[in-house]
């Protein structure tokens, strides 16, 4: 059997069939091992699990019937056996990493399924980047879903994207085979609004019978949360503390609770289970998401896992968030999702069921990895210029280009300033009194500049505004060709030369991240897959951006995961302040707002 094609449950039924009942040989055997049943909440000692065809014949006592002369077999020797771990929502392109490389840093950590939405390449080449996210994700040993993004852009009005996502592209895409439903519906005032644009976009899904992911990213449980609710979304994961999770499983919502590289919102939201006592089927692990770094030094699912037990989950409980309760509620729940027949044979062997240490991972009835070394290729999809040619400045840039002028006669002005919060996705609208020197307002103290660069269309547009909340101090600049959703260039700095100098290298680089000081670039990080990913291996990438945070540091930096930080500035979905191409935005009104008071 090829590697990364697997046979269907009715092409392999009879074979299955076969093997379980003893009459032909299975392609694999696991012999005696604790089965992790999650469907019962179990560990059952001294089990076999039967292999056949990529898929699970049979787990029982004895199945030493189904054993060959061609039948590979691996002794457990006592060890857990458990199904692979499933990502509910990610963002692949969030890893700076291809989904080819990503599947390579994932799969030695025991994870087998992935439910990603490359809304992030939406927004910079549309459906056609969509289409060669999805071909690369079928390339892979492991199970990649696709949802098609349902908002580019996420805020109309707002914002312009380098593409829009149409309800048309969104009918075409649920006709391509790996995909699995709509990505998070983050424009939430436009369903709770019954934008008709949003709402076919949610029909089209639901007519192809697929799941429509939730992206409700506000306090107000009220009538607001309510309509959007009707609206059709099926899960969310912007929930912050123990009323959002219960909110949504009274609902009928699943609680996508994440654990990524900077939101850390499963402590908050777990007391629902393990202290108000409440049915954990509807509530689920994800990512949402992890960088280079985390995937390469921390883990990944396996990572949420344990956090999890450690925040007082019953370990089998924890592992029902990560397996049958996301397969379920994809509707793939006699896919994959636990070690029963017939299901895609994902399994993890792990000595100790509360740390969870990933000793062998199999995939699709093969071993992948080893006591954390990949044994198995991970396949590239050959990558267009069109997809590696995406930043387009239109001019060289200058210091003037980042000048903010004051009001005519002003000394001083009151400014609007995006305050950022560490390990949290909301930022504060702010307010501080900042000097003029001949027109020019000047940044000063914690208040630094920040720009957003237009990068789609070659218009030379800078917005300019103000940030503070990383520290930053003496002359640097530092600027990302990833900036959440639209994807333009920010540059956050504190001198207009830097600030030039940052985006003009990242236009010669093709995009990317890029650290200046005392005008020289301390690191970068190359990113020419649409300014947002690179198919070099994970631990390279991971270490060019540990030289990125050393040098924000160097800079003064001192906020946990300030990158993350820096990349959602432009987020104009999630409260209270933005900025965006058009303007500054407030995210609590969802309308245009002035700089200065």
């Amino acid at each position: 059997m090829d590697m990364n094609t697997l046979k269907t449950w009715p092409e392999a039924a009879t074979r299955l069939i076969a093997v379980a009942a003893g009459r032909a040989p299975a392609d694999l055997v696991i012999r005696q091992g604790k089965w992790v049943n999650v469907h019962t909440r179990e560990v059952l000692d001294g089990h076999d699990i039967a292999i056949a065809d990529g898929r699970i014949a049979a787990v029982a006592p004895d199945l030493s019937a189904s054993i060959g002369p061609e039948t590979e077999v691996i002794e457990a020797k006592g060890r857990f056996m458990l199904p692979g771990l499933c990502d509910a929502h990610m963002h692949i392109e969030s890893g700076m990493l291809t989904p080819a490389e990503f599947a390579a840093a994932v799969i030695p950590h025991g994870t087998t399924t992935m439910f990603t939405d490359p809304h992030e390449i939406a927004n910079v080449l549309g459906l056609q980047g969509v289409r060669m996210m999805h071909d690369e994700a079928a390339l892979q040993p492991v199970n990649i879903f696709t949802q098609m993004p349902s908002c580019a852009p996420s805020a109309p009005g707002l914002e312009t994207t380098g593409f829009e996502i149409s309800p048309e592209d969104v009918a075409e895409a649920m006709t391509w085979p790996g995909i699995i439903g709509l990505g998070e519906m983050m424009n939430f005032p436009g369903v709770v609004n019954a934008d008709p644009k949003m709402l076919a976009e949610i029909a089209a899904t639901q007519d192809a019978g697929r799941t429509v992911g939730g992206h409700y990213a506000s306090p107000d449980l009220g009538a607001p949360f309510r309509a959007y609710v009707a609206g059709g979304p099926a899960d969310d994961h912007e929930g912050t503390c123990e009323a959002d999770a219960i909110a949504r499983m009274r609902q009928g919502m699943r609680a996508m609770v994440r654990l990524g590289s900077a939101w850390y919102d499963v402590e908050s939201q777990i007391t629902a289970i393990t202290e108000k006592g409440l049915d954990p089927r509807n509530f689920i692990l994800c990512t949402d998401d992890c960088h280079s770094g985390t995937l390469v030094n921390e883990g990944h699912m396996n990572r949420v896992y344990r956090h999890a037990v450690e925040c007082g989950a019953d370990p089998l409980v924890a592992l029902q968030m990560c397996t049958i309760n996301t397969a379920t509620h994809f509707g793939l729940e006699r896919e994959l999702g636990s070690i029963t027949p017939g299901r895609r044979a994902d399994i993890i062997l792990s000595s100790d069921l509360k740390t969870l240490p990933v000793e062998h991972v199999i995939a699709r009835g093969k071993t992948v990895a080893m006591n954390g070394t990949l044994m198995v290729e991970c396949p590239h999809y050959d990558w267009p210029p069109a997809a590696r040619q995406t930043v387009k400045l239109g001019k060289r840039l200058g210091p003037e280009d980042f000048i903010i002028k004051a009001p005519e006669g002003a000394n001083e002005v009151t400014a609007r300033v995006i305050g950022v919060v560490e390990n949290q996705a909301p930022t504060r609208a702010l307010t501080a009194t900042l000097p003029v020197t001949e027109g020019r307002v000047e940044a000063q103290g914690e208040v630094a500049q920040i720009a957003l660069v237009e990068r789609h269309r070659a218009t030379g547009q800078v917005t300019n505004g103000f940030v503070s909340g990383f520290g930053y101090t003496g002359r640097m600049a530092m600027g990302s060709t990833v900036a959440h959703d639209s994807h333009h260039m920010i540059i956050v700095g504190t001198d207009r030369e830097m600030m030039a100098k940052c985006a003009n290298r990242l236009g010669e680089m093709g995009g990317g991240i890029s650290v200046w000081k005392d005008g020289e670039e301390l690191a970068s990080v190359p990113l020419p897959i649409a300014g947002l990913m690179s198919d070099d291996p994970a631990a390279t990438v991971a270490g060019r951006a540990d030289a990125m945070v050393a040098a924000m540091a160097a800079c003064g930096c001192t906020l946990n995961n300030a990158y993350m930080q820096h990349s959602l500035l432009a987020l104009v979905v999630i409260p209270e302040i933005r900025i965006s191409d058009l303007g500054l935005v407030d995210v609590t009104k969802f309308e245009l707002t002035e700089l200065f008071e």
